[in-house]
């Protein structure tokens, strides 16, 4: 009997194997995303997944829907000029400058600095390759970001990475021209939106004002049919006002718009090429917008969704504890800055709160709205922050300490300060060596008004920018200082 069930399972084993092999069961493994199912048109999606899905757009898209409406309205202007006598705008393809730090009242962007002079440009690398000019800026730190529609930076561009003068080929996804003579070297985007904005390093001295002006003169962009070899130079002293002068009081502009979103993401969706492992997001969203094109209420509830959550979710991300990662003393420090990759929370929480930063390598960012017992900042209160010595932020570039009213931006004050750092010649140290910034609405005194960063009269926040760090600020060991009440 038992000799006879062995035989019987011997041979059932063999049968199966056999027809295994002719008859197989298993379904082969698909080699691409292209051989999966993909998401079907021909469904009713209920209210609940509809809005759960366009949240998920809506985080998702809402830098690069950001990006494409700043060019978009960036690139208006006929000339290089100032927009309300602000912010550097020109035409596509070319770069507009300022000739001294950013005025306070500018909205464009939230948390601009006033240690650098700032340049914008906007191209659309479908149209043909850009050429980026850099002149020579001798000992000045400078860097040129150069960003994609995701807001990661493309290049290594800069004093941190011995950049020499000359010219730098900007090239598209698709470009496969040939590169003539005279480029130092060629970019690639891997989106044919790209943007440049330069920073050049300024102290805050009427001679090194003087001095930056020839070099500013050099930074242009312009069509590779226009390269020649030769420098050019554009004088940016004398470029004229366009626009309306904005309203500081109304925050940054609104580069988003809930309802609007919808309208404006299937071009993200069509000119942002997927990276590996978004196939199926965006095939998820694909089937989202081809569902509102036929159905109205499909797209209601996506308008639904994306006002709601800009109320929560994005507008959460203006606090600074939903930024980065903690730095010690109850502030934050910036984490995959400008590199941001498959990194949603932090690309969308920069997006919303500081727009632009520079890659890791070339800056650290440190930001805060609270002191050290955790209470929010307010211009009410007086403050202290104190390096101890040898503990200013460890640098090879320049590092600075910036204020921020209740919408990241300048509130405007009696000494026309916004920060203190490497750029002030006239610090006061103390005994010990340790250097104390006095944060307060009114002065702290005439013998300690150099190291005086005025507040407004309502909610502040205070923001470090360590320009090309040390070891101490690439690896975090670094901890910004204890930022102290005062009784």
């Amino acid at each position: 009997m038992n000799c006879f069930r062995l035989g019987l399972l011997a041979l059932f084993f063999t049968v199966s194997a056999d027809a295994a092999t002719m008859h197989p069961l298993t379904i082969p493994a698909a080699k691409n995303f292209s051989e999966l199912n993909q998401p079907s048109e021909d469904i009713t999606m209920p209210e609940s997944y509809v809005k759960a899905i366009a949240q998920q757009a809506y985080i998702w898209g809402w830098p690069m829907v950001n990006q494409f409406n700043r060019r978009e309205t960036i690139t208006k202007a006929p000339y290089p000029a100032l927009n309300g006598g602000m912010v550097p705008v020109a035409p596509m393809g070319q770069l507009s400058m300022l000739t001294d730090y950013i005025k306070p009242e500018e909205t464009f962007v939230t948390c601009p600095n006033q240690d650098v002079a700032y340049g914008l440009g906007f191209f659309e690398l479908d149209k043909g390759p850009v050429v980026i000019q850099v002149p020579d800026f001798g000992g000045r730190f400078w860097v040129y970001a150069i960003y994609n529609a995701r807001t990661d930076q493309i290049a290594n561009l800069g004093k941190p990475y011995a950049s020499k003068p000359g010219f730098y080929l900007l090239v598209g996804p698709n470009w496969k021209g040939k590169v003539p003579a005279g480029i130092n070297g060629v970019i690639h985007s891997s989106t044919e939106m790209a943007n440049v904005i330069p920073r050049i390093q300024m102290n805050d001295t009427p001679e090194d004002r003087a001095a930056i002006q020839a070099p500013i003169r050099q930074v242009m962009t312009y069509p590779l049919s226009e390269f020649d070899g030769k420098m050019k130079q554009y004088d940016y002293s004398k470029i004229p006002s366009i626009g309306p002068k904005p309203d500081p009081n109304s925050g940054e502009t609104h580069w988003v718009i809930p309802d609007k979103f919808f309208d404006q993401f299937a071009n993200v969706l069509e000119k942002v090429p997927p990276l590996p492992g978004e196939e199926a997001q965006y095939a998820q969203y694909r089937q989202l917008m081809a569902l509102a094109k036929r159905d109205a209420q499909v797209r209601k509830w996506m308008d639904e969704a994306a006002i709601e959550t800009d109320k929560t979710v994005i507008a959460d991300f203006f606090k600074w504890q939903h930024n980065g990662i903690p730095a010690g003393n109850n502030w934050n420090r910036s984490k995959n800055n400008a590199e941001f990759g498959v990194d949603y929370f932090d690309r969308t929480g920069t997006s919303k709160s500081n727009m632009f930063d520079n890659k890791p390598d070339e800056t650290q960012y440190y930001y805060t709205d609270n002191d050290i017992n955790k209470a929010q900042l307010n211009g009410s209160k007086n403050y202290t922050v104190t390096f101890a010595k040898g503990q200013t932020p460890p640098v090879k570039g320049f590092w600075s300490l910036t204020l921020y009213n209740d919408r990241h931006l300048f509130s405007p004050n009696q000494l026309n300060r916004y920060s203190l750092g490497t750029k002030n010649q006239n610090l006061k140290y103390n005994s010990d060596g340790s250097l104390t910034f006095y944060i307060s609405h009114s002065s702290p005194g005439p013998e300690k008004e150099t190291n005086w960063l005025p507040a407004p009269e309502g909610n502040f926040s205070l923001y470090i920018r360590a320009y090309w760090g040390e070891k101490p600020i690439l690896d975090g060991s670094w901890q910004p200082p204890r930022v102290e009440q005062q009784q």
